[in-house]
């Protein structure tokens, strides 16, 4: 399957795993770049030693294309950057801020840059500052979010007409049903988060993956948006959060109240009470933890009978 975005990034379909923090390791990266997709690195959870490790770990283990993704609020953004130009990675997937700074000096050393937005005024600034590609993320998604609640069916389209650049879309895709919607949104290719964390190489706890899977239909909330916006899945701390929000909490009461490593905790430690649970609202269509070469085959095998299914002109 050939769009921009493959030629882009050279790999064989244009499936790029979303790099979620605490979930997206080597392993998982490794395997989503076997199966021809474009695997990630999530970054923001790493210290600049532990991405060193995972990209020498994640080179060992595919000679294929991969990529790592940079939170740019994160302090440790100029080490991983750094870090990114020591090893070649192949593409890097900016976040949480504007690409402007490091765009170029990856474009220098040959990195393809794509970055995320959630508005076509984010979109026109990225392609301004000089982006391959921008990756069009509806509020549907799990993790940080935009404060607008622009959803994917909107957001996608309105980004394709925005820019002159390949445009991804994520927020809501985990088949092939909602890849073949993207596509006719005229994106390039998807990003899909949710759909592996639960997977078998996810480095997500075994608990956070049954609960991922048990979701249900209104399980998840946008919140936070006092802070930086997050979409939670519904557990005892959601519901502390929920409860700070009647009680008419300030800003200050609710960082506090979000403390420190909660995500760690929550996703990564496997504590479903204290933690906090990101994750999308397209969780409640998939019941079952697959590897992940099984996911982008069923992914590739629904999107060709979707096509094949839709009335002829």
């Amino acid at each position: 399957m050939k769009t921009a975005i493959t030629d882009l990034c050279g790999i064989d379909y244009p499936i790029i795993q979303a790099g979620m923090i605490w979930c997206s390791g080597w392993q998982l990266a490794a395997a989503v770049s076997e199966a021809g997709g474009l695997g990630t690195l999530g970054a923001g959870s790493m210290h600049p030693k532990v991405l060193d490790q995972h990209i020498t770990q994640l080179k060992a283990s595919t000679s294929k294309p991969f990529a790592v993704n940079l939170p740019l609020l994160y302090p440790d953004i100029d080490a991983h950057v750094a870090t990114c130009i020591k090893h070649q990675v192949p593409v890097v997937i900016t976040s949480a801020g504007s690409p402007k700074k490091y765009s170029q000096q990856l474009k220098d050393h040959g990195i393809v840059v794509m970055h995320v937005v959630s508005s076509t005024a984010f979109a026109t600034k990225a392609e301004a500052a000089g982006v391959d590609a921008v990756i069009a993320e509806g509020f549907e998604a799990g993790g940080h979010n935009g404060r607008d609640e622009t959803t994917t069916m909107v957001l996608v389209p309105a980004v394709v007409d925005a820019v002159s650049i390949p445009v991804v879309a994520a927020g809501g895709i985990a088949d092939g049903r909602s890849m073949a919607a993207s596509m006719a949104l005229g994106a390039q290719g998807v990003q899909v988060g949710s759909r592996f964390v639960a997977s078998e190489e996810s480095s997500a706890h075994e608990a956070f993956k049954t609960a991922v899977c048990e979701a249900s239909e209104g399980d998840t909330q946008l919140t936070l948006k006092e802070l930086t916006p997050v979409r939670l899945l519904n557990n005892p701390f959601y519901q502390s959060v929920n409860h700070a929000y009647g009680e008419g909490a300030s800003k200050e009461a609710l960082q506090e109240l979000l403390g420190r490593g909660r995500a760690k905790k929550g996703m990564f430690e496997g504590d479903m009470t204290e933690g906090e649970l990101e994750i999308g609202q397209v969780s409640s269509l998939f019941n079952e933890v697959l590897p992940a070469r099984q996911i982008i085959d069923q992914m590739l095998t629904t999107y060709r009978e979707t096509l094949n299914q839709l009335p002829k002109p």
